[in-house]
């Protein structure tokens, strides 16, 4: 999957977080950062694979899907484009 479409998914997570959705502020901030490392991932040149973001997102999909389903599909879409992407 082309990085474009992986940052737009991003700015998709960014928004729903952005949203007065109650998380408590250790959720908000594991979110972040997992969207923080993927944009540094992407500024990169050459794309090195790095397995812990992949399954950084996997863990918050497993810790979020049942309170905030739309959320995780954010957040299995992005886990489903890092690994098509070797990440």
């Amino acid at each position: 999957m082309p990085a474009r479409e992986l940052q737009e998914r991003l700015n998709s997570l960014r928004e729903q977080l952005d949203r007065n959705v109650p998380f408590t502020e250790e959720e908000l901030a594991a979110l972040y950062e997992e969207a923080r490392q993927i944009e540094a991932q992407l500024k990169l040149e050459e794309a090195t694979p790095d397995n812990n973001l992949a399954d950084g997102f996997h863990l918050a999909v497993e810790r979020f899907e049942v309170e905030h389903p739309d959320l995780t599909a954010t957040l299995r879409s992005i886990a489903n484009s890092l690994h098509s992407m070797g990440i």
